[in-house]
């Protein structure tokens, strides 16, 4: 059996925090949110982290660890701790926010210890926040992580402080236990904990992205009834979302499929109000006779209600969402590599 997959066995091989995540995990979700609720944030993340790792323990196991549950335990055969069942748990106690504060820094950035972690945050974060601390910290920081991280760290940072920090580093003695558990502590609900937070997905980008994907009915309907709720927050959706402007990614081959699945009075009209490198960019993909006869009809409509163009706009973006949704036409990032197809 290989070492990550190894099951323990030994109950003296167990430590403390694993004891306690074991029993949590044997609990049924009521009993343990009544333990989780009375334990502060850090013996929450202590016991959550150990839960995350636990892994295969046997029934064996935890019969030799609480005979009290010996009856419980001896039908369950084995169980596996993971993140997901881990934050159904701590769910079931917590509010959200505490959850989600817990889980994303037992989650991440990967590493095992508070110096790995710092290992795979961006030099120009690391430094930002360093910059304000003392030379003395930052020199004790720079020291636990790999030197060729801390290179690019240190080179960020002002130059006299820079300065200030390398001679405490030249001058540094073993560093004492109480002093490097008290930076950890601070990096980690001052630091790591902001750093989860801001690096957040912004919630209204996410649903964007989600509209974008759902059909022209079903995103109508939504988006109605969130207008009704939260007006605010549908006009920031509905500006992130893919627009008429947008079409100006479709290569040549997209803008033709596109014009021969709109009706042409719906061309014109979205045209009319369209910026000058949408126009170039239809008017190029049409035969010389095509493109003439669609100005003409731009010419002859005189002006136009600013609603009716953004009917027609509307109209051919559905359009080209739904060519895209069947594969008949590809969207691309204007100036990128990926494809996003709506």
């Amino acid at each position: 059996m290989a070492p990550t997959a190894r099951v323990k066995e030994d109950a003296l091989g167990v430590n403390g925090q694993q004891k306690a995540a074991i029993l949590m995990m044997s609990l049924s979700e009521d009993q343990a949110s009544g333990i989780f609720s009375l334990m502060d944030d850090e013996e929450i993340k202590d016991i959550s982290q150990a839960m995350a790792n636990l892994g295969n323990v046997s029934s064996a196991a935890i019969e030799r660890l609480f005979n009290e549950f010996i009856e419980q335990m001896s039908s369950t055969g084995s169980m596996v701790g993971s993140y997901d069942s881990t934050e159904r748990f701590l769910t079931k106690a917590l509010g959200k926010d505490r959850v989600d504060n817990i889980m994303d820094e037992i989650r991440g950035p990967a590493g095992r210890t508070m110096w790995d972690k710092l290992g795979n945050v961006s030099e120009e974060v690391l430094a930002n926040y360093l910059k304000n601390e003392y030379p003395q910290t930052v020199a004790v920081v720079l020291s636990k992580i790999r030197s060729d991280h801390s290179a690019r760290v240190l080179a960020m940072l002002p130059e006299e402080f820079a300065m200030e920090v390398i001679l405490r580093m030249l001058r540094m003695e073993v560093v004492q236990k109480d002093i490097l558990e008290g930076i950890e502590k601070t990096l980690r609900t001052e630091f790591m904990s902001n750093l989860a937070r801001t690096n957040r997905r912004d919630a209204h980008e996410m649903m964007a992205e989600i509209f974008n994907n759902l059909d022209r009915s079903t995103e109508s309907r939504i988006m109605v009834s969130l207008e009704e709720r939260n007006r605010d927050s549908a006009e920031r959706i509905k500006a992130l979302m893919f627009t008429f402007e947008d079409l100006g990614k479709l290569d040549a081959s997209g803008v033709q499929t596109l014009l021969r699945g709109v009706e042409k009075d719906q061309l014109a009209l979205a045209l009319k109000g369209a910026s000058e490198s949408i126009r170039d960019l239809f008017f190029q993909n049409m035969s010389e006779r095509a493109g003439k006869i669609l100005r003409e009809d731009m010419e002859a409509m005189g002006p136009v209600r600013l609603r009716e163009v953004d009917e027609s706009q509307s109209y051919m973006v559905n359009t080209a969402k739904d060519l895209a949704a069947r594969g008949e036409i590809v969207i691309a990032e204007a100036g990128g590599d990926d494809e996003l197809v709506y």
